[in-house]
C-alpha cells in the first residue's frame, strides 16, 4: 500500500464492516495483506477500534503484526489481553523480536510477560537482556538451524523439515562440532545442487565470517551490507555459535544509527520515539540543552564584533559583509563534516587518515576559495559599487573580504574535517560533531581573520 488513497480506502472499508458486523469478511480483507500493512492500518483506526480488529487475526499473522506496530500500541494491547491470548502471542514471537519488545516496555508490562513467557523463552530473554544495549547480543537471535559436519544432504533435509519451521530464516545453514564451536557455513541452494549422499563437510564453507556477542551492531550491519549476507553468526570468544543476526535486525539497526546520527547533527538530543507520538515537552527537553550551549557560544562572536567596533566605525562598510563570510564559513565547514562524518560511519576513513584527509580539504578549500573569491569580488565591483553606487567600496577593501574569503573556506574545512576524526579518537559521537557545533566555531575564526586583515591591509 504505497499511497494514501489506497490506505484511505481500507479505512473506508474496516469501518463499513465494523458497522455492519461482517467480522468474517474483515478477517479475509487482512489475510491477503503483508503484516506491516496490516500494522499500519491498525494503527490509523486507533486504540478504540485495533484490538476488536486485532482479535480476528490468526495467531501466527497476529504475532507478526505484533511485532510491526508501535510500542505504545503493544503496550495497549497487551494490558488488555487475557493471560491465554498473551501466552499465544509470545508463543508465536521469534526470540529476538520478543526481547525488542521487552525492553521497551515499563517494568509492570516486562513482568506480566516474562511471567507468561514459555520457561525456554523466559531463560533466553534474561540471558539477552544481560547484554549490553549497543551489542550483536542484544539484537541475536538465539533460534537458528545448525548442521553437523558428518551429515549427509539427505540427513540436512531431513533435519530442516523437522525443525525449520520453528526457525526465522533457514536460508543460512551453519555447521557446528560436537562443542558448538562453528567450523563452516553453507546455504540451502547449496544442499538442493548436491546429491543426496554427499556429506556436509564436504560441501561447507570453512572460511566463516562471524562476529562477537560484544561487537558493536551497527558495525554487525555496516559488515552485512559488505558482504551481502542474509545473517551473521554470532559466537562467543571460543568461536562457539551463541545465535544470529539477520537482516531485518541489521535494517532496523541502520536505521536506528541513521536517524541518531540526524538528529546529533542537528544538535538535537537523540529520541526512539516518533515524531508525532513525542510530546511537545519531550521534543522541548530534546532541544534546549542544545540551543542553550550554542546560544552562549554565539555571544562570543558579538564579543569579537564589540572588541572591533572602532575599526568597524572608521570603515563601516566592513559590516555589510560580515554575514556573508559568517554563512560562507559555516557552510564550509557543514560541508567538509558531513562528508567526513558519513566516512566514519561506513568506515571508509579513520583516526590514522588524518594527515590524507586534511591534505585533500585544504586542497578542495583552496579551489573553493579562489572561486568564491573571484566571483564575490566582480559582484562588489560590478553590482555594490557601480550599479548600487557604493562608492566607498574601493578595490582594497575588496580586496580584504575577498582574502578573509578564501582564509575562511581554508578554516573551515580544516575544523570540518579534523573535529569528527578527534571526537571519534576520543570515543564521543562525531555526529556531535557536526553543523551548528562547527558553524559557532567557524563564525568567531572567520571573524578574527577579518578584522586582522582589515586592521593590518586597511590601517585601521
Amino acid at each position: 500500500m504505497d499511497h494514501v488513497f489506497e490506505t484511505e480506502t481500507y479505512l473506508e472499508k474496516i469501518e463499513q464492516l465494523i458497522q455492519t458486523k461482517q467480522y468474517a469478511a474483515l478477517r479475509d480483507l487482512f489475510l491477503p495483506m503483508e503484516p506491516a500493512d496490516i500494522a499500519a492500518l491498525l494503527e490509523e483506526c486507533g486504540e478504540e477500534t485495533m484490538p476488536l480488529l486485532y482479535r480476528l487475526l490468526p495467531k501466527e499473522l497476529a504475532a507478526e503484526v505484533f511485532v510491526e506496530l508501535e510500542s505504545d500500541s503493544q503496550e495497549m494491547l497487551i494490558n488488555g489481553f487475557s493471560n491465554t491470548e498473551l501466552r499465544e502471542v509470545l508463543d508465536e514471537l521469534y526470540l529476538d523480536d520478543a526481547v525488542d519488545i521487552v525492553e521497551e516496555m515499563p517494568a509492570s508490562v516486562v513482568i506480566r510477560i516474562l511471567d507468561k513467557a514459555a520457561p525456554d523463552m523466559r531463560k533466553s530473554i534474561n540471558e539477552m537482556l544481560k547484554y549490553p544495549e549497543d551489542s550483536a547480543g542484544s539484537i541475536m537471535n538465539v533460534e537458528y538451524l545448525s548442521l553437523k559436519a558428518d551429515m549427509t544432504v539427505e540427513d540436512a533435509f531431513k533435519r530442516i523439515r523437522r525443525i525449520g519451521s520453528d526457525m526465522e530464516t533457514i536460508n543460512i545453514l551453519y555447521v557446528t562440532d560436537a562443542t558448538r564451536r562453528l567450523v563452516g557455513v553453507l546455504t540451502v541452494r547449496d544442499l538442493l545442487l548436491a546429491e543426496t549422499e554427499d556429506l556436509i563437510g564436504d560441501l561447507m564453507d570453512t572460511n566463516v565470517v562471524s562476529v562477537t556477542t560484544m561487537t558493536d551492531k551497527e558495525d554487525v550491519a555496516q559488515a552485512m551490507s559488505k558482504y551481502d549476507f542474509l545473517a551473521m553468526p554470532v559466537v562467543d570468544q571460543e568461536n562457539r555459535l551463541l545465535g544470529i543476526v539477520t537482516v531485518d535486525d541489521a535494517m532496523d539497526v541502520m536505521e536506528e544509527e541513521a536517524t541518531e546520527d540526524i538528529e546529533k547533527m542537528a544538535a538535537i538530543t537523540p529520541t526512539d520515539k516518533p515524531y508525532l507520538k513525542t510530546s511537545a515537552f519531550e521534543t522541548f527537553k530534546a532541544r534546549i540543552p542544545w540551543l542553550l550551549l550554542l546560544m552562549v557560544s554565539a555571544t562570543f562572536t558579538g564579543l569579537i564584533i564589540t572588541s572591533f567596533e572602532n575599526s568597524l566605525a572608521v570603515v563601516p562598510v566592513l559590516t555589510a559583509y560580515i554575514p556573508m563570510l559568517m554563512d560562507t564559513g559555516g557552510n564550509c565547514g557543514s560541508q567538509a563534516s558531513v562528508t567526513v562524518i558519513r566516512a566514519l560511519s561506513l568506515d571508509e576513513v579513520d583516526f590514522t587518515d588524518l594527515l590524507a584527509v586534511i591534505w585533500k580539504e585544504i586542497r578542495v578549500a583552496v579551489l573553493c576559495g579562489v572561486v568564491l573569491a573571484a566571483a564575490n569580488f566582480a559582484k562588489m565591483m560590478l553590482v555594490d559599487r557601480m550599479l548600487l553606487g557604493n562608492i566607498s567600496l574601493s578595490p582594497l577593501i575588496a580586496g580584504v573580504v575577498c582574502m578573509t574569503l578564501v582564509c575562511a573556506v581554508a578554516v573551515a574545512k580544516f575544523v570540518g574535517c579534523t573535529l569528527p576524526l578527534l571526537a571519534k579518537k576520543i570515543g564521543l559521537d562525531p555526529a556531535v560533531m557536526a553543523s551548528p557545533f562547527i558553524t559557532t566555531i567557524v563564525d568567531a575564526l572567520s571573524l578574527l581573520i577579518y578584522f586582522q586583515f582589515a586592521i593590518h591591509l586597511l590601517g585601521i
